[in-house]
C-alpha cells in the first residue's frame, strides 16, 4: 500500500458557504496561509442550502477579509468539491472544526472524500479558543433581531448585514 505525506508545500483548498464569513473563518485563513504557500478559500454557491447571502457577495466580502493575506486566493465554486480540489491540482482539504458536534459531520465529509479520491487528504484545524463559538448561522440570527455582530465578524460584513437588514424586511435566518 502506498502511503501519502503530507507535504506543507502542497496546494490546500478550505471550502465553505461563508454565509457570512466570520472572525472564525478568518482566524483559520490566516493560520492555514502561513502553514501552506498557496491556499484557496473556495466558496460553495450550495444552492441546497439557500444562502442568505449572493455567491458573488460572500466572495467579495471574503476578499475584503482576507485579500491582504499573501498566498490566499478566494474562488467560487458549484461542483462536487472532490472534483473541484482535483481541477486546482491541490491535494489537501482544510476544514474547521468549533467543537466535538463538527466532527462527526466533518469525519463523514473527510471519510466521503477518501472514498472518492485517495490522492486528496483531510486536515483539520480548531479557531482560537475567544472563537470557537461563532458560527454563522448565530450571526445571521444575532443580526436578524437587530443585534450587534461587530466582535463576530469582519468589518465588511457588518455593513453589508446593515445595509441588507436596512434594505429589506427579509429575514437573514
Amino acid at each position: 500500500m502506498q502511503s501519502m505525506l503530507i507535504n506543507m508545500k502542497n496546494k490546500a483548498i478550505y471550502p465553505g458557504t461563508f454565509d457570512p464569513v466570520t472572525n472564525g473563518h478568518v482566524d483559520i485563513i490566516s493560520r492555514a496561509a502561513r502553514i501552506f504557500p498557496e491556499l484557496t478559500v473556495a466558496v460553495a454557491s450550495n444552492k441546497m442550502k439557500r444562502p442568505y447571502l449572493a455567491l458573488e457577495t460572500r466572495i467579495r466580502l471574503l476578499e475584503e477579509a482576507v485579500g491582504h493575506i499573501p498566498g490566499v486566493k478566494v474562488v467560487g465554486f458549484d461542483n462536487l468539491l472532490i472534483d473541484f480540489v482535483i481541477e486546482q491540482n491541490a491535494s489537501i482539504i482544510l476544514r474547521g472544526l468549533r467543537a466535538v458536534s463538527d466532527f462527526e459531520y466533518e469525519f463523514q465529509l473527510a471519510g466521503m472524500n477518501r472514498k472518492l479520491s485517495k490522492k486528496v487528504e483531510t486536515l483539520f484545524l480548531t479557531p482560537s479558543e475567544n472563537l470557537m463559538f461563532i458560527s454563522s448561522t448565530l450571526v445571521r440570527e444575532i443580526a436578524a433581531l437587530n443585534g450587534d455582530v461587530s466582535q463576530f465578524v469582519p468589518p465588511c460584513v457588518v455593513t453589508e448585514l446593515n445595509k441588507r437588514r436596512d434594505e429589506t424586511d427579509v429575514k437573514l435566518v
